[in-house]
């Protein structure tokens, strides 16, 4: 396949909806000579914070010295951001050959009786096989959704994350933060360390789950913490300390916002942990992979004017993380906001958290079937100023004229809408 026929062939397999279930996969692995098995792997699950997190982690492996590969879902402009090796996107050509070789085997499943691979797993099969064939030592894999059922739960991990657990994707993983966080601990596996920054409930889920299957779990704010110092340049300076005697370390980190500190924590946690069996991972290997780290779309500070800040938040937690970041480093200039929210997210707590009566706001739809109504969200929205745009390009091009040169314009509530935001600016 080119890589525009294996974007034909993806956009067909959409019809396939979300199907949480292992059996497919796990065929489809056995069919293709098990390309998981051929490498070392981090699992990281979570509801915010996985994505920055699976970044930093692989920055600290590749800061060892270690061919390294990761695998994020959902891209922002392009699939290929999606498998990563050494720092550099799987090359279109790549991508289309990957998909066409995970392709072949898919009349097979289909045969069994175990129904068709959905886009998901098709594109995590082939992420496994590009590992596989490009000879990464370790791969850092993100799940797609939940964990316990995800894609990408058939891999044996040396080190599982679980960032944290809050309500979301409530139609697949359960209503409730204990039935969510038993899909995230879907990801422990029998003595494999256990790395987490979940709280209450979930944290009981997860140390249950943890000590059913043997495995030490280290829990952030009990066993290892970190804190804000001071900003150095374009990083925060972080102090991470593990336990209750060793020396905390500084670090800085490339990524802004008060919960890439946690983040942070969670990566440096997991690198010591691991660097116990893989010396080549040492502090000096965590600092330089913090200090260069790159996740686009978190928070990141677009060049130009208005001062333009791209944030993926979108879920209530997400968006509660942004507003403290804007009130902590925007110095009290007035904010615009570019929004668009799918439509099975908590719109109204999202916009209650996030917009004040004061902030100026233009409402578009992201690029998903998904996509919540503009109007619709915008009659959320307590504000003295609230416009709709037809498309994503005219609503930009009203948000700075709002914002002005000397304010700042924030766009978030999808990543399918920072990823568009974002192809319009580089391109």
């Amino acid at each position: 396949m080119t890589y525009e026929e294996s974007l034909t062939y993806l956009a067909n397999l959409t019809k396939f909806g979300i199907n949480l279930g292992l059996a497919r996969i796990e065929k489809l692995l056995e069919l293709m000579d098990h390309p998981e098995r051929k490498f070392q792997t981090i699992h990281v699950a979570g509801t915010n914070g996985k994505g920055s997190t699976t970044a930093m982690l692989t920055s600290i492996l590749r800061s060892s010295g270690i061919k390294t590969g990761m695998y994020t879902s959902p891209h922002l402009s392009a699939y290929t951001e999606r498998m990563i090796v050494n720092g550099k996107e799987i090359t279109p050509d790549e991508f289309g050959k990957a998909i066409a070789y995970t392709s072949r085997f898919m009349d097979k499943i289909v045969a069994q009786g175990l129904g068709h691979p959905t886009e998901f797993e098709v594109l995590t099969a082939a992420a496994f096989y590009y590992f596989a064939a490009c000879g990464v030592e370790y791969a850092v894999i993100e799940v797609g959704l939940g964990g316990l059922l995800d894609s990408t739960n058939v891999i044996m991990p040396e080190i599982a994350v679980i960032t944290n657990v809050t309500l979301d994707h409530t139609d697949k993983c359960g209503s409730t933060v204990r039935e969510i966080a038993h899909h995230k601990a879907g990801i422990i596996k029998k003595n494999v360390p256990v790395i987490t920054g979940a709280e209450g409930e979930a944290l009981d889920v997860i140390k249950n789950i943890s000590q059913k299957n043997a495995a030490d779990c280290y829990v952030y704010r009990e066993d290892f913490s970190a804190a804000f110092l001071e900003m150095e340049g374009e990083c925060q300076k972080v102090m991470v300390a593990v336990g209750t005697e060793s020396k905390a370390v500084p670090f800085l980190v490339n990524l802004l916002g008060g919960h890439q500190v946690d983040n942070c924590a969670l990566a440096a946690m997991a690198a010591i942990i691991l660097g116990k069996k893989e010396r080549r991972i040492d502090t000096l290997a965590i600092e330089k992979g913090l200090r260069t780290v790159r996740w686009p779309g978190r928070f990141e500070i677009m060049p130009g004017r208005p001062t333009m800040i791209i944030d993926g938040a979108h879920n209530p937690d997400g968006i509660r993380a942004l507003r403290e970041n804007l009130d902590r480093f925007c110095d009290g200039k007035k904010i615009v906001f570019l929004l668009g929210i799918l439509q099975d997210k908590d719109v109204k707590t999202m916009v209650t958290t996030l917009v004040r009566s004061q902030n100026k706001v233009v409402v578009v739809a992201p690029v998903s079937e998904r996509a919540g109504k503009p109007e619709m969200v915008a009659r959320e929205i307590k504000s003295e100023h609230v416009e709709v745009a037809s498309s994503i390009e005219e609503g930009l091009e009203r948000a700075k004229l709002l914002a002005g040169e000397e304010n700042i314009l924030c766009v978030a509530g999808s990543l399918y809408l920072i990823g568009a935001v974002r192809k319009i600016i580089c391109s």
